[in-house]
C-alpha cells in the first residue's frame, strides 16, 4: 500500500507554501491590474479577461520557479520502483553493471545528489516543459473558476456559494490538468531521465522520440486519471481558498468597520 505514497514526502511538506504563494500571486497580480486599469484604488475592481489571463500567466512562471525542483525529486524517488536493468533493456549488458540498490535514500539524499552531479541547475531539469504545461494549465485553471462560479452564482447574491465554488473549482481543475496532459507527459519525462543516463537532449527531441516510438497517444496517457483526480482536489483547494478568505475578511469587517 506504501508503494502508492512513494515519493509523497517531500510534496506534501511544501505544497501548503507552493499553493498560498500560487493563489496570492494571481489574486494580488488580477487585482493590482484592474486596480491600475481603473485608477482608482477599489475594494472589488472590475476583472476583464485579459487581467485574468496575465494574472494566471505570472502564477503560472512563479510556479515553476517554486515548485520545479518539488516536482523533480517526487518524480526522480517514484521512478525508483523501476529497476535498473528494466530501464535500460536498449543498452548492450556489458556496457553497465546492473543496479539493484536505489539511487535515492530519500528526498534530502536525491536533493544532495542531483546538487553535487549536475548542479543547482540540475534541480530545474525539465523546466521548459513544466512552462509550457504551466503557464497556459494556469490559465485553463483560473479563468475557467471565475467565469464559472460567476455564472452559477445569481445575480441577487454577492458571493458564490460553496456549493458553486466546489464545482466551479472542480470542473475548472478537470478542464486544467486534462489540457495540461501532453506536457505533463513530456515534463515527467524529462524529469525522470537522468537518474542513470540521459537520454534525451530537450523539449523538442523528448517530443520527437516520443512519438517515433510509440506514436500520438503517448501524450495522452493518463489524461483521465488526471482529469478525475483534478475535479475533488481543485474543488477542495478553491472551497479552502474561498471559506479562508470569509473568514479573514469577517474578522477584519469587526475590527475595521
Amino acid at each position: 500500500v506504501f508503494g502508492f505514497f512513494k515519493g509523497m514526502s517531500f510534496p506534501l511538506a511544501s505544497i501548503a507554501v507552493y499553493n498560498s504563494v500560487v493563489f496570492g500571486v494571481f489574486s494580488n497580480t488580477q487585482r493590482f491590474l484592474s486596480q491600475h486599469r481603473c485608477g482608482e484604488p477599489e475594494a472589488s475592481p472590475p476583472r476583464t479577461l485579459s487581467d485574468l489571463l496575465l494574472a494566471s500567466m505570472v502564477a503560472g512562471v512563479v510556479s515553476v520557479g517554486l515548485g520545479g525542483p518539488v516536482d523533480l525529486i517526487k518524480i526522480r524517488l517514484q521512478m525508483q520502483t523501476q529497476p535498473f536493468r528494466d530501464a535500460n533493456l536498449g543498452l548492450k549488458s556489458k556496457a553497465v553493471a546492473p543496479v539493484e540498490q536505489p539511487a535515492y535514500q530519500g528526498p534530502v539524499h536525491c536533493i544532495t545528489t542531483i546538487v553535487r552531479n549536475e548542479g543547482l541547475a540540475g534541480l530545474y531539469r525539465g523546466a521548459s516543459a513544466m512552462l509550457l504545461r504551466d503557464v497556459p494549465g494556469y490559465c485553463l485553471y483560473f479563468i475557467p473558476y471565475v467565469f464559472l462560479s460567476e455564472w452559477i452564482t445569481p445575480e441577487a447574491c454577492t458571493g458564490p456559494s460553496p456549493c458553486a465554488v466546489w464545482l466551479a473549482g472542480g470542473m475548472a481543475g478537470a478542464i486544467s490538468w486534462g489540457t495540461a496532459t501532453p506536457m505533463d507527459v513530456v515534463k515527467s519525462r524529462l524529469q525522470a531521465d537522468g537518474v542513470y543516463l540521459n537520454k534525451y537532449k530537450g523539449v523538442l527531441d523528448c517530443i520527437s522520440q516520443s512519438y517515433q516510438k510509440e506514436g500520438l497517444k503517448v501524450f495522452f496517457r493518463g489524461i483521465t486519471v488526471n482529469a478525475v483526480r483534478g475535479f475533488p482536489m481543485s474543488a477542495a483547494m478553491f472551497l479552502g481558498y474561498e471559506l479562508s478568505l470569509q473568514a479573514i475578511r469577517g474578522d477584519h469587517a469587526v475590527t475595521s468597520p
